[in-house]
C-alpha cells in the first residue's frame, strides 16, 4: 500500500512539473496593456528610478527580441499596446529604433542614454492585467480592452 501511495505521489510531483507550471509559478512576466502619447513603438525603452533622476535599467543589444523577433509592442484594439520588452510605470523611451540598437555590440553608455530619452512621462494609459502565460491569444487581450480593464490593475491614467 506504501509503494501506491509513494508511487502516486511521484506521478503527481512530476505531472505539476512541466515548464508552463513552472513559469506561472515562478514570477511571470505581467501582462501589460498600455497607450502611449507619441508613437514610440519603434524605439527603445529604459527604466528611470521612481524620480527620475538616474537610470536604473536598459536592454543589451541581443535583449531586445522576443521569441526571436524585434520585441516591438503588439498592436491591439483602440490603440492600445501589448508589451512585450518588460516595461513598467517608470519606462521612458531613447531616440534610437530597435531594429539599429540590436545591432550594437553593446550599449551606449548611461550618459548616452540619458542624453537620447524622448519623454519622461510617454504613458496615456496603462494596466497591470495579470499573469503574461496564463493569456492565450490576441483575442483575450482585445476582449480585456472591451470589457473597460475589468480585473486588470490600473498603474497609469492621464
Amino acid at each position: 500500500m506504501q509503494l501506491v501511495i509513494k508511487l502516486f505521489l511521484i506521478l503527481f510531483l512530476v505531472s505539476c512539473s512541466s515548464t508552463k507550471f513552472n513559469k506561472v509559478r515562478l514570477g511571470a512576466p505581467p501582462v501589460i496593456i498600455y497607450k502611449t502619447i507619441d508613437d514610440y513603438n519603434n524605439k527603445v525603452p529604459i527604466m528611470l528610478s521612481k524620480d527620475n533622476s538616474r537610470i536604473v535599467a536598459y536592454p543589451h543589444p541581443r535583449d531586445v527580441f522576443y521569441n526571436g523577433l524585434l520585441a516591438y509592442p503588439t498592436k491591439l484594439d483602440s490603440g492600445y499596446l501589448f508589451d512585450n520588452m518588460g516595461i513598467n510605470t517608470n519606462t521612458v523611451y531613447i531616440n534610437i529604433n530597435l531594429d539599429v540598437y540590436s545591432k550594437y555590440n553593446s550599449a551606449p553608455t548611461l550618459s548616452k542614454l540619458d542624453s537620447l530619452i524622448i519623454d519622461f512621462s510617454p504613458f496615456l494609459e496603462m494596466y497591470n492585467c495579470g499573469n503574461r502565460y496564463l493569456v492565450n491569444e490576441i483575442a483575450d487581450l482585445n476582449k480585456l480592452i472591451k470589457e473597460g480593464f475589468k480585473n486588470c490593475e490600473c498603474l497609469v491614467k492621464n
